[in-house]
Order: C-alpha cells, then structure tokens, then sequence
C-alpha cells in the first residue's frame, strides 16, 4: 500500500482498493465537470485511466473549471490535467488525448477494455454518439446532463434518464436516443427549473449552439455524483 492511500484504504478495504487499482475508465471532457471527475478517480487510486479532450483553457473557464487559472489560459486542458493527474499518483496509467471527438470518433473510441465511461460533454452529438458506442459494445457508463442555468446543490442526483425533469439536454438526448432503440442511461441531472434568462446562443462551433450560466460549484458538483457512481461501483466489482 501506498503511503498516500493510508485513510483510502480504512474506508474500501485492501480488496477495493486493488479493484480501483485495477480498474480501467475513460473520461471524456475535461471542462468544469469533467475535470473534477477525473481528480476525484485518480484520487480514488484508479490504476488505468484515459482522459480526452481538444480544448484549450479559456479565461471564461476559471469561474468553474480545475485547470483553469489566469496563468494557465491557452493552454491544453488534457495536459493540465493529466500532469495533475501524475502529480496525485505517480504510479497511474494515464493515456491523454487531445481531440474534439467527431460523432465517428466519439463512437470509436468506447472499446471493452474500459470498466466505466464517463461521458462529459457539453455537445449533444458527439455526446450522443459516444453514448450509443458504449451502450452497443455493453460498457457501463454515466453521463453528465445540464449543470448550466442552476443553482440548488440539492437538486442534483442520479438516476436513469427516464427519471429526468427539468433538463432540456435530458430531454433531447433521451428523445434522440430513442431512435436509436436505447432506453436506459445512468445519468447526473438536477431537477430544478433552469434560469432561461442566463441562456446565450453561439455560433455553431464544435456541435454546440448554446450555453446557460455556470458558477462555481455545480459543475463540480455533477462531476462528484458521477465519479462517486463509478468509485463505488469498481468497490463491489
């Protein structure tokens, strides 16, 4: 046992411990979700982990995003984050990919080599997408809703995307997922009314057409549920 994994191991015990340090998780999308979820994994003692992500850290990040700082804007967030990543633990397996996933290639790149995925992006079709591979070659995997235009902690849960309320990205991707015959997603949303008036549209860029307000905390807070599901998941396996 690790020194550093000391109080980890009086709460999971040595054999969920080596579960974690055997498990194998892909996240993709390394924004204000995202990055959270993969610190609290590697903080876990994940063993094997992929993170991806084509984004550089913009100064419109630092209100709700772990890589972002004033003297990080510019910068690769896939390397930001892994290098945080080997920081925490020197002895993980981490793979970065810096790539915006096409819809193809958010499809591909769900293999069976993975214990969970973790789907944290922002755009609905290489969300989508990235959904359907993981559903089609049977390997589990959560997927984060609207943290934007909310605000009561206590809103957020997990649940099956059925279960849903008062997430218009729920309802799209549930909607969308349909067509596709797949009626079952484990997924991270908040049931509360979203703020309409903090809604601003884009151009277009990267599959995404709009963006709500964020702040500080909802978004890690989405990522906390999601790696939480996973944690304890890989525990019991």
């Amino acid at each position: 046992m690790a020194e550093w994994t000391e109080r980890a191991e009086l709460l999971f015990k040595a054999e969920g411990l080596d579960n974690l340090r055997n498990a194998n998780v892909l996240v993709v999308g390394l924004g204000g979700v995202g990055s959270f979820a993969a610190e609290f994994l590697a903080r876990a003692g994940v063993g094997t982990m992929t993170i991806v992500d084509g984004d550089i850290v913009d100064i419109t990040n630092i209100n709700r995003q772990l890589p972002a700082l004033h003297s990080t804007v510019g910068q690769p967030k896939v390397t930001i984050v892994g290098d945080r990543l080997m920081d925490i633990n020197p002895e993980l397996k981490l793979t970065k990919i810096k790539e915006f996933l096409s819809p193809e290639r958010a499809f591909e790149i769900v293999s069976a080599e993975y214990d969970y995925v973790l789907d944290c992006i922002d755009s609905i079709t290489p969300k989508l997408n990235l959904i359907i591979g993981a559903k089609r070659k049977r390997v589990k995997i959560i997927s984060s809703m609207g943290a934007g235009g909310k605000m009561e902690a206590s809103k957020v849960k997990v649940a099956d995307i059925n279960n849903t309320m008062n997430c218009f990205l729920a309802k799209t991707v549930r909607r969308r997922l349909k067509e596709f015959k797949i009626d079952k997603l484990k997924v991270v949303f908040s049931s509360e009314i979203q703020d309409d008036s903090s809604l601003k549209m884009t151009d277009g860029s990267n599959f995404k057409k709009s963006f709500y307000g964020t702040n500080s905390y909802m978004p890690g807070l989405f990522g906390l549920y999601a790696a939480e599901t996973v944690i304890r998941y890989l525990l019991k396996k």
